[in-house]
Order: structure tokens, then sequence, then C-alpha cells
């Protein structure tokens, strides 16, 4: 479900996006509760089972994300920066930024958050 109200005015490419977000978001909980339902249970095959789910769950969030990345120049970049990399994330963002905490960003103090308008987009 969209949170965006007059969701007919999007373009198809935003409603596209929408859905794969929204399918990436029901994919996570779904990992979430067959994590925490393998967590509780005593039965070691219910457990198994669990952890298998999860497992493929885990499967098609990453073919959610893969989707983003390919369609999104920004999911791209991000990807690119922090995935497979062993070093800490805080240490990635620092060496990405310069150590300002905004990639790419030339931030003049003004409060903004580096993110532009997102009017019209």
């Amino acid at each position: 479900m969209s949170y965006y109200e007059p969701y007919s005015e999007l373009s198809g490419a935003a409603k596209e996006f929408d859905r794969v977000i929204q399918s990436l978001i029901e994919e996570l909980d779904a990992i979430n509760l067959y994590n925490q339902r393998a967590d509780v249970t005593k039965d070691e095959s219910v457990k198994a089972l669990m952890l298998h789910n999860r497992n493929e769950e885990i499967e098609h969030a990453v073919m959610l994300f893969e989707s983003l990345r390919r369609v999104t120049p920004e999911f791209d970049a991000q990807m690119k920066t922090y995935v497979f990399t062993s070093l800490p994330i805080t240490e990635v963002e620092e060496n990405a930024t310069g150590g300002s905490g905004q990639q790419g960003s030339s931030s003049s103090g003004s409060g903004s958050l580096g993110i532009g308008s997102l009017k019209n987009k």
C-alpha cells in the first residue's frame, strides 16, 4: 500500500518503484518474523524449517535490492560504496565522504540534508 494519497498521479516509473519498495518491506518483515520464530522454538525441526524459510525470504529481498540498483543510479552508487567491503561501515562512510558524513556533499551549513528538492521527481 502506498503512503502517497493521490497514488494515481504518480508516473508509471514511480508506481513500479513503489511496488518494489513495498515488496522489499514485506520480505524484510517476513525475514524478521521467521528469525524470531526460529529463535524461540524448542523444536529443532521447526527451527530448521523457520531458518530455511527465513533464508528464502532473504533471497527474495536481495533480488529486490538488485532490481532497485539496476534502475536507480543512487542505489547503484551507494551499493558500490557500502556493499561487499569488510571495513567498518562508518569507516567506509568516512572514506566516501571525506569525513563529512555526506557523500558527494558540498554542505554550506544551511541546515539542508543535502538531498535536494523532492518536488516534481
